[in-house]
């Protein structure tokens, strides 16, 4: 989805100049230490996601630390299990740490909106990779995360529509049934999705459902999905279920279309589903990849594994978080300020700057599909 850098010197150097590598501190200077956080699903179902954005923002450390001698950084793991109600549990721990000067995070909506009112009692930046609900950045919204929520990433009203459209593109007068998890992030994805899927030339919604998040019984819905005649099926949750859900379907017999949002957006997916994975649709972002075969291949050499979802954004994040430090922003209010005000490059070749509510200017989301059991990115969904 991103603009690709020409070549690997280039991303060098870009990184060298983010972390200021063209000054080198004398043998005498001391080393300082400082304190970011990631947060996100480090354990629990969805915890590939979390262990993939947490190994990007580990990747950015280990190049600043290269290129700053002098700078040492601690990261706080916060494990949230993407799970709102763990989230406000743990929030008030890293609220309280006055050492941590920001967040990379929180990665789920829900968790997001759990995590709020403690990070705000105490001017935390946060710089989310993944979290996509419209309200966060809504100033009439009660989830409203200003002044101290910013984000990397493109809104579910971008997606919605990518959804519907990439979903039943290649599908003759499409019956569409749509349903969601019952999540802060599903629940309102599937409504712009719906809205979306009406200026799909002879799409139709014929049906719906909105299960709880711990379901591994989707006999009703799919009885539902049959009933209703749909030939494209989108559930807007999360990955974990999704797989268990694609499988049943398809022992079901029903050949429908399966789509998906970027909560589906994992290659745990296709593990998970199996065969019955194969053909169905995702929206998601690009990743490191993408970029640069080379920047892949040092990313795998310094973390000892490839790069998962959300990489550039959470690298991204990190690397806000990181040149606000180098530029000598150590307190927590400075920080933020700083976030707000930043104008910087992406590893994308994007150009970043937050809009008063914290949002980014770009944000196009691409589309994957499951061939040989593993999601292959097709493109930008226009």
């Amino acid at each position: 989805m991103n603009k690709k850098i020409k070549s690997s010197l280039a991303i060098v150097t870009a990184a060298a100049v983010a972390f200021g590598l063209a000054s080198v501190p004398t043998a005498s200077a001391a080393v300082k230490t400082y304190t970011i956080g990631y947060q996100g699903p480090l354990s629990g179902g969805e915890a590939s996601t979390g262990i993939d954005e947490q190994n990007a923002v580990k990747y950015a450390i280990k190049l600043f630390e290269a290129a700053n001698k002098n700078i040492k950084i601690k990261l706080v793991s916060i494990d949230d299990q993407g799970d709102p109600a763990v989230a406000g549990t743990v929030a008030p721990g890293v609220a309280s740490n006055k050492n941590v000067l920001g967040v990379v995070g929180p990665a789920y909506s829900g968790a997001t909106i759990a995590s709020l009112p403690y990070y705000k009692s105490v001017n935390m930046a946060l710089i989310s990779p993944s979290a996509t609900r419209v309200s966060l950045t809504d100033p009439t919204s009660p989830d409203f995360g200003g002044p101290i929520f910013h984000r990397v990433v493109g809104k579910d009203d971008l997606q919605g529509p990518a959804l519907a459209k990439y979903a039943t593109a290649g599908v003759s007068a499409a019956k569409v049934f749509v349903f969601d998890d019952q999540s802060a992030y599903a629940v309102p994805l599937r409504g712009f999705v719906e809205a979306g899927l009406k200026k799909v030339a002879g799409a139709s919604v014929v049906g719906g459902d909105s299960v709880p998040n711990t379901t591994t019984d989707f006999s009703p819905t799919i009885a539902k999905i049959k009933t209703s005649g749909a030939t494209v099926v989108i559930y807007t949750g999360y990955y974990s279920q999704a797989a268990v859900f694609i499988k049943q379907l398809r022992d079901s017999g029903s050949k429908a279309v399966f789509a998906g949002g970027d909560g589906v957006f994992n290659q745990e997916f296709p593990k998970l589903a199996g065969a019955a994975a194969e053909g169905s649709k995702v929206t998601g972002v690009g990743g490191l990849a993408g970029i640069s075969a080379k920047l892949e291949a040092d990313f795998k050499k310094k973390m000892g594994v490839s790069s998962g979802v959300y990489s550039v954004e959470s690298y991204d994040a990190a690397n806000i978080l990181l040149s606000g430090i180098k530029a000598g922003k150590t307190t927590r209010v400075k920080m933020l300020a700083y976030v707000k005000a930043y104008k910087g490059k992406s590893i994308s070749g994007n150009t970043i700057k937050f809009d008063k509510n914290g949002d980014i200017s770009y944000g196009l989301f691409a589309g994957f599909t499951t061939k040989n059991g593993v999601l292959v990115n097709t493109g930008i969904i226009k």
